[in-house]
Protein backbone atom coordinates (compact mmCIF):
# COMPACT_ATOMS: atom_id res chain seq x y z
CA UNK A 1 0.00 0.00 0.00
CA UNK A 2 1.25 3.33 -0.50
CA UNK A 3 2.45 5.74 1.99
CA UNK A 4 0.10 8.41 3.17
CA UNK A 5 0.72 11.91 1.77
CA UNK A 6 2.44 14.38 3.58
CA UNK A 7 2.37 17.94 3.90
CA UNK A 8 5.35 20.63 4.65
CA UNK A 9 4.56 22.84 7.14
CA UNK A 10 7.15 25.92 6.33
CA UNK A 11 9.38 26.94 9.50
CA UNK A 12 8.23 30.12 11.12
CA UNK A 13 6.74 31.22 14.72
CA UNK A 14 2.44 31.30 15.41
CA UNK A 15 0.26 32.15 18.12
CA UNK A 16 -0.85 29.10 19.87
CA UNK A 17 -3.96 29.04 21.90
CA UNK A 18 -6.32 31.85 22.79
CA UNK A 19 -7.15 35.39 24.13
CA UNK A 20 -8.40 35.67 27.36
CA UNK A 21 -11.69 36.73 25.52
CA UNK A 22 -12.34 33.14 24.67
CA UNK A 23 -11.46 29.47 24.84
CA UNK A 24 -10.70 27.82 27.69
CA UNK A 25 -8.81 27.85 30.79
CA UNK A 26 -6.02 25.16 29.31
CA UNK A 27 -6.09 27.68 25.88
CA UNK A 28 -4.28 30.39 28.29
CA UNK A 29 -2.14 32.54 27.81
CA UNK A 30 -1.58 32.75 24.13
CA UNK A 31 2.19 33.05 23.22
CA UNK A 32 4.19 33.00 20.57
CA UNK A 33 5.72 29.31 19.62
CA UNK A 34 9.01 29.15 17.01
CA UNK A 35 8.48 26.44 14.76
CA UNK A 36 10.95 24.63 12.28
CA UNK A 37 9.77 22.74 9.39
CA UNK A 38 8.22 19.53 9.49
CA UNK A 39 5.72 17.42 7.36
CA UNK A 40 2.55 15.88 8.89
CA UNK A 41 0.04 13.61 7.23
CA UNK A 42 -2.64 15.12 4.82
CA UNK A 43 -5.43 13.47 6.69
CA UNK A 44 -5.56 10.69 9.45
CA UNK A 45 -4.51 7.12 9.83
CA UNK A 46 -6.97 5.10 7.89
CA UNK A 47 -8.30 1.82 9.12
CA UNK A 48 -6.59 0.47 5.84
CA UNK A 49 -2.94 1.69 6.46
CA UNK A 50 -3.29 0.65 10.39
CA UNK A 51 -4.67 -2.91 9.44
CA UNK A 52 -1.49 -3.37 7.45
CA UNK A 53 0.48 -2.74 10.03
CA UNK A 54 -0.80 -5.13 12.10
CA UNK A 55 -0.46 -7.45 9.96
CA UNK A 56 3.50 -7.07 9.37
CA UNK A 57 4.19 -6.39 13.19
CA UNK A 58 1.45 -9.28 14.03
CA UNK A 59 -0.43 -6.90 16.31
CA UNK A 60 -4.09 -6.98 17.31
CA UNK A 61 -6.30 -5.01 14.91
CA UNK A 62 -8.52 -2.90 17.40
CA UNK A 63 -12.12 -3.24 16.70
CA UNK A 64 -13.40 -1.08 14.17
CA UNK A 65 -17.02 -0.01 14.44
CA UNK A 66 -19.58 -1.42 12.03
CA UNK A 67 -20.13 2.24 9.85
CA UNK A 68 -15.52 2.17 9.37
CA UNK A 69 -14.19 0.79 5.71
CA UNK A 70 -10.88 1.12 4.30
CA UNK A 71 -10.78 4.86 4.20
CA UNK A 72 -12.10 5.86 7.58
CA UNK A 73 -9.72 6.95 10.20
CA UNK A 74 -8.52 4.21 12.38
CA UNK A 75 -10.73 4.36 15.59
CA UNK A 76 -9.90 2.46 19.22
CA UNK A 77 -6.50 3.24 19.17
CA UNK A 78 -4.38 3.93 22.30
CA UNK A 79 -1.90 6.25 22.81
CA UNK A 80 0.43 3.88 22.47
CA UNK A 81 -0.81 2.21 19.32
CA UNK A 82 -0.35 5.34 17.76
CA UNK A 83 3.05 5.35 18.94
CA UNK A 84 3.87 1.99 17.59
CA UNK A 85 2.27 2.72 14.32
CA UNK A 86 4.63 6.23 14.31
CA UNK A 87 7.53 4.09 14.49
CA UNK A 88 6.72 1.25 12.07
CA UNK A 89 6.17 3.84 9.33
CA UNK A 90 9.57 5.61 10.21
CA UNK A 91 7.44 8.65 11.37
CA UNK A 92 6.52 9.99 14.84
CA UNK A 93 3.45 11.37 16.18
CA UNK A 94 3.19 15.94 15.78
CA UNK A 95 4.50 17.35 18.95
CA UNK A 96 0.75 19.50 20.60
CA UNK A 97 2.42 22.93 18.59
CA UNK A 98 2.95 21.34 15.18
CA UNK A 99 -0.47 19.92 15.33
CA UNK A 100 -1.99 23.00 16.12
CA UNK A 101 0.37 25.41 14.16
CA UNK A 102 -0.93 22.68 10.43
CA UNK A 103 -4.22 23.08 11.87
CA UNK A 104 -4.19 26.62 11.75
CA UNK A 105 -2.78 27.16 8.31
CA UNK A 106 -1.85 30.85 8.88
CA UNK A 107 -4.60 31.69 10.27
CA UNK A 108 -4.67 33.46 14.39
CA UNK A 109 -8.68 32.84 13.93
CA UNK A 110 -10.97 30.35 15.94
CA UNK A 111 -10.76 27.75 13.32
CA UNK A 112 -8.45 27.76 9.84
CA UNK A 113 -11.74 29.44 7.43
CA UNK A 114 -12.20 31.98 9.79
CA UNK A 115 -14.20 32.64 12.88
CA UNK A 116 -17.66 32.15 11.96
CA UNK A 117 -18.55 28.06 13.05
CA UNK A 118 -21.67 28.84 10.60
CA UNK A 119 -19.06 27.85 7.74
CA UNK A 120 -17.73 24.37 9.99
CA UNK A 121 -19.79 22.03 7.38
CA UNK A 122 -17.81 22.45 4.64
CA UNK A 123 -14.30 21.56 6.40
CA UNK A 124 -15.32 18.96 9.17
CA UNK A 125 -17.80 16.54 10.31
CA UNK A 126 -19.20 17.33 13.36
CA UNK A 127 -21.91 16.43 15.98
CA UNK A 128 -24.66 18.52 13.71
CA UNK A 129 -23.45 16.69 10.42
CA UNK A 130 -21.64 13.71 10.94
CA UNK A 131 -25.21 11.36 11.77
CA UNK A 132 -23.52 9.58 14.66
CA UNK A 133 -20.86 8.27 12.90
CA UNK A 134 -16.83 9.14 11.40
CA UNK A 135 -16.64 9.64 7.60
CA UNK A 136 -13.87 8.44 5.26
CA UNK A 137 -11.16 10.88 5.47
CA UNK A 138 -10.25 13.93 3.23
CA UNK A 139 -13.83 14.28 1.99
CA UNK A 140 -14.43 17.98 2.98
CA UNK A 141 -12.27 20.95 1.94
CA UNK A 142 -8.54 21.44 3.06
CA UNK A 143 -7.26 24.06 5.37
CA UNK A 144 -5.34 26.51 3.79
CA UNK A 145 -1.97 24.36 3.92
CA UNK A 146 -3.53 21.52 2.41
CA UNK A 147 -4.98 19.46 5.06
CA UNK A 148 -7.57 17.43 5.63
CA UNK A 149 -10.02 16.91 8.58
CA UNK A 150 -7.90 18.98 11.44
CA UNK A 151 -11.52 20.39 12.60
CA UNK A 152 -13.70 17.25 13.38
CA UNK A 153 -14.37 13.54 12.12
CA UNK A 154 -11.77 12.37 14.90
CA UNK A 155 -10.08 13.10 17.91
CA UNK A 156 -6.05 13.16 17.58
CA UNK A 157 -3.49 11.94 19.79
CA UNK A 158 -0.62 14.16 19.82
CA UNK A 159 2.90 13.18 21.54
CA UNK A 160 2.84 15.30 24.55
CA UNK A 161 1.89 15.05 28.11
CA UNK A 162 -1.29 17.42 29.06
CA UNK A 163 -0.26 20.68 31.16
CA UNK A 164 -3.35 22.68 32.31
CA UNK A 165 -1.98 25.71 30.86
CA UNK A 166 0.01 27.05 27.82
CA UNK A 167 2.55 29.06 30.19
CA UNK A 168 5.39 26.87 29.06
CA UNK A 169 6.46 24.38 26.91
CA UNK A 170 5.22 20.76 27.29
CA UNK A 171 5.77 18.92 30.16
CA UNK A 172 8.41 16.18 30.47
CA UNK A 173 5.85 13.45 32.42
CA UNK A 174 2.78 13.61 33.46
CA UNK A 175 -0.76 10.95 33.32
CA UNK A 176 -2.45 12.34 30.39
CA UNK A 177 -1.51 12.11 26.68
CA UNK A 178 -3.19 15.57 24.71
CA UNK A 179 -6.19 14.88 21.83
CA UNK A 180 -6.18 17.74 19.55
CA UNK A 181 -9.17 19.04 16.89
CA UNK A 182 -12.51 17.70 17.69
CA UNK A 183 -14.52 14.59 16.28
CA UNK A 184 -17.83 13.76 14.94
CA UNK A 185 -19.36 13.31 18.52
CA UNK A 186 -18.36 17.18 19.32
CA UNK A 187 -20.00 20.85 18.94
CA UNK A 188 -19.09 22.87 16.95
CA UNK A 189 -16.97 25.45 19.55
CA UNK A 190 -14.78 22.49 20.23
CA UNK A 191 -13.37 21.93 16.95
CA UNK A 192 -11.69 25.25 17.18
CA UNK A 193 -8.12 24.94 16.24
CA UNK A 194 -6.76 26.42 19.87
CA UNK A 195 -8.98 23.54 21.72
CA UNK A 196 -7.72 21.06 23.74
CA UNK A 197 -8.66 17.60 25.26
CA UNK A 198 -6.69 14.83 27.33
CA UNK A 199 -6.84 11.14 27.99
CA UNK A 200 -5.04 8.24 30.03
CA UNK A 201 -2.82 6.90 26.71
CA UNK A 202 -3.97 3.63 27.77
CA UNK A 203 -7.55 4.23 26.73
CA UNK A 204 -8.94 4.27 23.60
CA UNK A 205 -12.60 5.62 21.85
CA UNK A 206 -14.47 5.32 18.29
CA UNK A 207 -14.04 9.15 18.26
CA UNK A 208 -10.15 9.04 18.60
CA UNK A 209 -7.47 8.80 15.81
CA UNK A 210 -4.60 9.92 14.55
CA UNK A 211 -2.16 11.31 12.21
CA UNK A 212 1.72 11.19 12.24
CA UNK A 213 4.51 13.73 11.54
CA UNK A 214 8.07 13.01 9.90
CA UNK A 215 9.38 11.66 6.13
Amino acid sequence: MNRPRTVLIPAGGFSMGSTGEEGQADERPRRWVDAEAFRIDAHPVTAARFAEFCREARREQPRQPPWSTADHPVVNVTWHDAQAYASWAGKRLPTEAEWEKAARGGTRTRYSFGDDEALLGRFAWFKDNSGGQAHPVGRKEPNPFGLYDMHGNVWEWVEDWYAADLSSSAPESGRYRVMRGGSWTTYDLLCRSAVRNWLLPELRGENLGFRCAGP
